[in-house]
């Protein structure tokens, strides 16, 4: 069964947005990865290297609250809107079910595909316009 949390999205300030978080929940963030760590032919303008590629907290029990700052190539985020639901499924047929399902009818923002940091990933808006993304990490553990 695949595990779902929410991801957030903001237009610049994600870092202090989880620092909020994160004084109010408590805990250590599992992952935070800025722009600039991304393989060069990936980058974008160097305006947006120090923002928040993903961040990641954890909060309670199996519960992870995500977020990353929108790229200047996307359009902005919109208060009300600015959030996908992250699917994290358990194989690899899974998430290109999960992917192949809910995206039908739907818009494509990037095909679920191998990416830099190793995993299976793709995002979309399905045909009610809900935002997701289906992941499947290669390196689960056994």
């Amino acid at each position: 069964m695949p595990s779902l949390n929410p991801y957030l999205n903001f237009n610049g300030n994600t870092e202090e947005v989880f620092n909020f978080y994160k004084s109010v929940f408590g805990g250590d963030f599992a992952a935070i990865m800025r722009f600039k760590d991304m393989p060069a032919e990936h980058q974008g303008s160097d305006s947006e290297n120090n923002k928040i590629m993903h961040i990641a907290l954890p909060i309670g029990k199996g519960n992870v609250l995500m977020g990353s700052d929108v790229p200047d190539a996307y359009p902005k985020a919109t208060p009300g809107s600015n959030f996908y639901i992250s699917i994290s499924a358990e194989s690899e047929e899974e998430a290109h079910k999960l992917f192949k399902g809910l995206s039908e009818g739907g818009n494509v923002m990037m095909p679920l595909d191998k990416a830099f940091w190793g995993s299976l990933f793709g995002m979309f808006a399905d045909k009610f316009g809900v935002n997701w993304m289906v992941s499947y990490d290669y390196n689960q553990p056994q």
